[in-house]
C-alpha cells in the first residue's frame, strides 16, 4: 500500500493522488492547474490505461479537469463520486472541453499566419464526453465496495454542490489501513448548502490548506448591502452588471436576489429583471435544483417544503442563445445582468462590459475574487480605459466589489475539522500555496502534537509502514506554460523583446511628432493583431 502526491503541493490548484492498493492503482481527483504554476508536478507513474478507478472530491476543475486527458490516454475504467458532482462534471468537462478546442483554434489561425505549425487542444469535446460516461454516481455517508479489499465513503463537504471529502479503506494481506481525504473543506453559513460534515476516525488524513495561514472576515449582512447597490444604480436610471463564476457564486446571486424581492428591499422597482445570461450557469442552477433534497441547507429547503424554488423569481429571464444574449442591452428596464466569465477573461461578460462600462449611471458588481493579469483585476484596481474586441472603452460606470461568503474554511475552520478526527498518525497538508502549507502543517504539530507534512510533488508514503519512502525536494518550473496545454519555448524571448520596446518608448521623448506618431500606430496594430 503507497500513496503518492502529484498535485497541489505547496500550490492551491491540480488536485492529484496516487495510490496502489490490493492490487489497483487508482487517483483521488486529477485536477487542471491553474493560475500561475511554481513547481515541476511529478508524472503519474503509469500509463493511463493502468488505471484501475478515479475517486473525485467534487466538480470545480482544479480537481477534476484533467479526466478527459485521462480519458485520451487509455483509461476506461470507473470514476466514483457523489451524484450532484457526476452532474455538474456533465456540463463542466465539457464546457472546459469547448474553450480548450476554441483556445487551440484561435492560436492555430494565429500561427498559421506565422508558417508555424497547429496548435492541438489539451483534450476535445469527445474526450470530455468519454470522461463524463464513466462516472458511477453515489449518496453521501453510504460505504461503497469499490473492489476486494477497498471501500470509499463521501461526505459532505459543504463547499460546493456535491463536494466531499472521502473515507477511503484498505484492506491488503490482513493489513488495514483507513485515510480521508479532504477534498476542498468549506466555510460554514455558506448561503444554500450545508456545512461540513466531519469525520470520526481514521489512520491518515490528507488535507488541504487553502487559508491554513488566514482568517475570513465574514460580511456583516450581504442581503441588505447588495439591495442597497441594486436600489442606488436603479434610482439613477442604471443597470447592474455581476461577472459571475457560473457554478456556485451565480446560484447565490440568485438566492440572495430572491430574498431581496421577498422582502421589498428595493424600493419603487419591485419588478426589475434579472437576466443570467450564461449557458453553463443556467444549466449548473437546473443542476443545484435537481440535487435540493440531498445537498441544500435548512434554510433552502425551507423553501423548498413551501412548494417555492429559492433560485426562481418573477422576473428571472434565462437566456441561451446569443441572439437573446445580444437583445439584452436593448431592453432598457433597469436591469441586473449575471454573466460569465466571473473574472472577465472570457464569455458573454465582455459584451455587456462593452455596452454599459462607458455609462456612468451603471455599476460593475464584483462578486468573487479577482486574480492578477486580469481584466476584472484591473477594473478593481480602478483601470481608466480598457480594451474590448479591439475597441478602446472609457470606464464611467461605478466599480463595486461585494466579496461573498468563501467557499473554502479559514485556518479556524481547518483545525475544526483536523480536531473532529480521532486516531490521526499523520496529516499530509496539500492544496495551499507554499507559505500556507508549511504554516498549516506546522500549525497542527504545535496544537494537535500530531505528526504532520506538507509534501512536494512526487513524494511517497508506504501506508503499512508508516514511513515516507521518498522525500522529494521542490523542483521549480523552467518553462511557463499556456491555457491550452502547450510550452511556449520563445517565451523568455518575448519578455526580452517587450522589455526592450519599453526602453525605446522611455527613450523617445524629445523625438519628433511625426516619428511618435508612427511608434504609436505601429504598436496599435501589433496590439490590434495579437489580442483576442
Amino acid at each position: 500500500m503507497k500513496m503518492t502526491f502529484i498535485g497541489a503541493t505547496h500550490e492551491v490548484t491540480g488536485s492529484c493522488t496516487y495510490l496502489e492498493a490490493c492490487g489497483k492503482k487508482f487517483l483521488v481527483d486529477f485536477g487542471m492547474q491553474q493560475g500561475e504554476e511554481h513547481f515541476e508536478n511529478a508524472q503519474i507513474p503509469v500509463p493511463p490505461s493502468d488505471i484501475d478507478f478515479v475517486l473525485l472530491t467534487h466538480a470545480h476543475i482544479d480537481h477534476s479537469g484533467l479526466l478527459p486527458l485521462l480519458y485520451a490516454g487509455g483509461f476506461c475504467g470507473e470514476i466514483h463520486s457523489t451524484k450532484a458532482t457526476a452532474n455538474l462534471c456533465s456540463v463542466m468537462l465539457r464546457d472546459s472541453a469547448h474553450i480548450q478546442e476554441f483556445e487551440a483554434e484561435w492560436r492555430s489561425r494565429k500561427a498559421k499566419r506565422r508558417g508555424d505549425p497547429d496548435y492541438e487542444p489539451l483534450y476535445t469535446m469527445n474526450d470530455a464526453i468519454g470522461a463524463i460516461e464513466l462516472f458511477i454516481p453515489h449518496e453521501y455517508n453510504t460505504p461503497i465496495k469499490i473492489s476486494d479489499g477497498i471501500t470509499a465513503e463521501f461526505r459532505d463537504a459543504g463547499h460546493l454542490l456535491g463536494s466531499s471529502g472521502i473515507l477511503l479503506t484498505m484492506v491488503e494481506n490482513g493489513e488495514k489501513r483507513s485515510v480521508i481525504f479532504s477534498g476542498d473543506i468549506g466555510n460554514i453559513d455558506q448561503p444554500l448548502i450545508r456545512d461540513p460534515d466531519y469525520f470520526e476516525q481514521a489512520d491518515y488524513a490528507v488535507m488541504e490548506s487553502t487559508y491554513g495561514n488566514r482568517i475570513h472576515t465574514r460580511p456583516k449582512d450581504y442581503v441588505a448591502a447588495l439591495a442597497d447597490i441594486l436600489q442606488k444604480t436603479f434610482d439613477r436610471g442604471g443597470n447592474v452588471i455581476i461577472p459571475s463564476f457560473a457554478v456556485g457564486r451565480t446560484q447565490e446571486m440568485l438566492y440572495f436576489i430572491r430574498q431581496i424581492k421577498d422582502n421589498d428591499l428595493v424600493a419603487g422597482h419591485d419588478e426589475f429583471p434579472v437576466y443570467v445570461d450564461s449557458p453553463l450557469a443556467n444549466e449548473a442552477t437546473d443542476i443545484f435544483i435537481n440535487n435540493r433534497e440531498s445537498c441544500y441547507d435548512e434554510e433552502a429547503l425551507s423553501y423548498v417544503r413551501r412548494g417555492i424554488n429559492p433560485l426562481s423569481f418573477e422576473g428571472l429571464i434565462r437566456t441561451v442563445s446569443s441572439d437573446d444574449s445580444r437583445a439584452i442591452n436593448n431592453d432598457t428596464r433597469r436591469k441586473v445582468i449575471i454573466s460569465a466569465s466571473g473574472m472577465c477573461e472570457a464569455g458573454r461578460i465582455k459584451h455587456h462590459l462593452k455596452h454599459n462600462l462607458w455609462k456612468p449611471e451603471n455599476t460593475i458588481l464584483f462578486v468573487g475574487y479577482q486574480a492578477t493579469n486580469t481584466l476584472g483585476r484591473s477594473l478593481v484596481d480602478g483601470a481608466k480605459n480598457v480594451k474590448l474586441f479591439g475597441e478602446t472603452i472609457h470606464v464611467s460606470a461605478e466599480i463595486r466589489q461585494l466579496p461573498g461568503v468563501s467557499g473554502h474554511a479559514d485556518m479556524n475552520g481547518l483545525m475544526n475539522w483536523a480536531k473532529a478526527v480521532a486516531g490521526i498518525k499523520k496529516y499530509f497538508v496539500i492544496h495551499g500555496s507554499a507559505e500556507s502549507a508549511d504554516s498549516f502543517a506546522q500549525k497542527i504539530k504545535d496544537e494537535l502534537n500530531i505528526d504532520s507534512y506538507a509534501p512536494f510533488s512526487g513524494a511517497e508514503f508506504d501506508l503499512i509502514s508508516g514511513t515516507i519512502t521518498v522525500d522529494a525536494k521542490a523542483v521549480p518550473v523552467k518553462k511557463k506554460r499556456i491555457a491550452d496545454g502547450n510550452i511556449s519555448l520563445c517565451y523568455s524571448e518575448l519578455i526580452s523583446a517587450s522589455e526592450r520596446l519599453s526602453r525605446l518608448i522611455k527613450s523617445s521623448n524629445g523625438r519628433a511628432n511625426a516619428d511618435m506618431r508612427r511608434l504609436t500606430e505601429a504598436i496599435t496594430r501589433l496590439c490590434d493583431d495579437w489580442e483576442i
